[in-house]
């Protein structure tokens, strides 16, 4: 028999004023759990009971470790956690470098072990070159950057972050969020990620909890709940399919990144990574079109044979599609957006073996 892998237990009921939150769930002790909603579903909420800085009636256990019970409430400075706020809160008398060193000899004078080192966090959050610089200089991005470091440096056993880049503008957030891609890659700590930029849930989130009224309504993986399409992060604009597939190849000729998907191969403009390595992919659904019959002789670069497992009503003009790939049962699911019309004309139907075509020039990697 193998052992259950640890896990962050979650069990909040409970009012904070006029606000009731009443969730139940557990994420994996690895990778970025992001927790989406509206504004005032109770995201913050959470994160702050987690934290200790407010109590609600419940049970938190993270790992082996009971935080909160019947019996038992740490202290939020008793609990092993680093916290990343919307604005960076850095100590603006002291230089970058002695910004990183408060987190990590705060964390040292309380007896952690220091398994997260300080060169180690310099160079995986880009800071070597900022780091005899005043806080008070630098840019919105990097004061985040510093800010996730001295987070790591307090050596936490779980990193909470609440909406850390709604204060960055969207050139900031692209310069950002290479970095917390290293850190999701790099390190082993479990992050609670809270957002309302979905295209931030996307590209990071391993597990997604859908928020709505205090009350969790969807989890699991964020593949899995990002294409459900009866929630209405299905029925958005940008809805959005994303995949994980291996890099093949790159075909410096036409500067396109080949990428292997249940045995297609997926265009993706750009040298993406090494050969090999897993890589996701976000595909839009308004990017993606069904055909009956095979293309040919098309511009799109990217047709894949696909079934069809669920048709549902976006608004009276359109519909998604569920389709998974390949002409079998068990594909990658893939979300495409079209008219109600498209679908009534061309007739397509559950079960049905037709082909979607995705842009090459569409497709972020």
């Amino acid at each position: 028999m193998t052992s259950r892998s640890p896990i962050i237990d979650v069990r909040f009921k409970g009012f904070i004023g006029n606000f009731e939150l009443n969730v139940s769930f557990e994420v994996p002790m690895r990778g970025i759990t992001a927790i989406f909603g509206p504004s005032g579903s109770g995201k913050t909420t959470i994160l702050r009971c987690i934290a200790g800085l407010a109590q609600i009636p419940g049970h938190l256990a993270v790992g082996d470790e009971v935080w909160q019970s019947e019996t038992t409430f740490l202290a939020a400075y008793s609990r092993s956690i680093g916290y990343v706020f919307q604005e960076a809160s850095l100590f603006s008398h002291l230089s970058v470098r002695n910004n990183l060193v408060y987190g990590r000899q705060r964390a040292l004078k309380a007896g952690a072990s220091e398994e997260i080192r300080f060169d180690d966090v310099v160079l995986l959050m880009g800071l070597g070159a900022l780091l005899e610089r005043a806080t008070s200089s630098l840019s919105g991005g990097e004061r985040q950057r510093v800010a996730i470091g001295r987070a790591l440096l307090s050596q936490p056993r779980l990193l909470l972050m609440d909406e850390p880049l709604a204060a960055l503008d969207r050139k900031s957030k692209e310069e950002i969020l290479p970095f917390f891609e290293a850190l999701h890659e790099t390190l082993s700590i479990p992050i609670i990620y809270v957002s309302h930029d979905i295209s931030e849930v996307e590209r990071l989130a391993d597990v997604l909890l859908l928020l709505d009224h205090g009350r969790v309504i969807a989890a699991g993986r964020a593949a899995d709940v990002l294409i459900e399409a009866t929630l209405p992060v299905a029925s958005r604009p940008e809805a959005a399919t994303v995949v994980e597939a291996f890099v093949k190849g790159f075909d410096s000729r036409y500067g396109l990144t080949e990428l292997e998907l249940d045995n297609q191969t997926l265009l993706v403009p750009g040298r993406l990574a090494e050969t090999g390595k897993a890589h996701r992919v976000r595909i839009a659904a308004v990017d993606v079109s069904l055909a009956v019959d095979r293309p040919s002789r098309t511009s799109i670069l990217n047709i894949l044979p696909v079934r069809v497992k669920q048709v549902h009503a976006v608004n009276e003009a359109q519909v998604n599609v569920v389709v998974t790939i390949g002409h079998c049962e068990g594909g990658t699911k893939l979300l495409a957006r079209i008219s109600r019309r498209a679908l009534e004309t061309l007739g397509f139907a559950e079960g049905q073996d037709i082909y979607a075509q995705v842009k090459a020039v569409s497709l972020v990697g």
